[in-house]
This record gives C-alpha cells, sequence and structure tokens, in this order.
C-alpha cells in the first residue's frame, strides 16, 4: 500500500471538514453529541498542528492526527474517507504505529465513540479497553 503523509496546512481545512463530517456525524448524532458543522469544525481544529493527511496514490483519503510524547503515542484522530473504507487502509496507518511504538517502547492509546465500530479493527489489532466514559472508550496498545 502506498500511503503517504503531509502536514496539514489551513489550505487543507475544508476537506477535513468535509471528511470528519462524513466518517463523525453518525457516530455522534447515535452519542447524542453535536453534530453541526461548527462543532466539527472545533474538533478538525484541536490540536490541528498535530494532523497529518493521508494520502494514497496521491489522492487525500484521511487524517491522522497523532502526539508522539515521552510517554506514549496518542492517536488523537483517525479518520479515512467512506468510499476508502474496508480496504485495509486504516489497518495499514496503525500497524505502522503499532510497529514504532514496539521500537520505542511506548504505549498507544486512543478514543473511540462506543457507537463507533472502527472499535472492532482497534480490538483485532490488540488494543484493550482501560477505561471508559459516557460515550467513549479508552483503549491501549502495550509491548
Amino acid at each position: 500500500m502506498n500511503l503517504q503523509y503531509k502536514k496539514a496546512s489551513a489550505k487543507d481545512i475544508d476537506f477535513l471538514l468535509n471528511l470528519r463530517m462524513k466518517t463523525m456525524t453518525e457516530h455522534y448524532a447515535s452519542s447524542g453529541l453535536p453534530t453541526t458543522e461548527e462543532s466539527a469544525l472545533q474538533r478538525v481544529l484541536y490540536q490541528f498542528e498535530k494532523a497529518n493527511i493521508i494520502f494514497l496514490n496521491n489522492e487525500p483519503i484521511g487524517l491522522l492526527k497523532i502526539d508522539k510524547n515521552k510517554d506514549k503515542i496518542e492517536v488523537l484522530q483517525l479518520q479515512i474517507d467512506p468510499n476508502q473504507q474496508g480496504k485495509g487502509l486504516g489497518k495499514a496507518v496503525l500497524t505502522d504505529i503499532i510497529e514504532e511504538a514496539k521500537t520505542v517502547k511506548k504505549p498507544i492509546t486512543l478514543s473511540v465513540l462506543k457507537t463507533n465500530k472502527a472499535q472492532n479493527l482497534y480490538s483485532s489489532l490488540s488494543f484493550k479497553i482501560i477505561d471508559e466514559n459516557e460515550h467513549s472508550y479508552i483503549m491501549e496498545f502495550s509491548n
């Protein structure tokens, strides 16, 4: 799989807002959370400096927002365009992160809405639920 990453810039905000609306609105709605464009834009802008556009064959297909700090690697947001889902792209992105985490001997954490079936992907890659809140599971991959 020929995936590349490019640091997101202000000119990517329209793409990212559209991607977020396509990928997250149904999960937010089923969780009883706000689904407005304004609330989606707030999530796009959240820790924007850590946002990377995922490209497949030079086409933007997703977002990886990741925080690599001294104690852990945190996947803040991972979104794949619905037209590209089910092709193993999310798994490929996460597998690369897992390999890096093993090399640097750090755990990976992420949060997933309880209504989002992506949690099945995370479980299949050995992420375990370590905590939860009203809407989300906190999952961790440990070496």
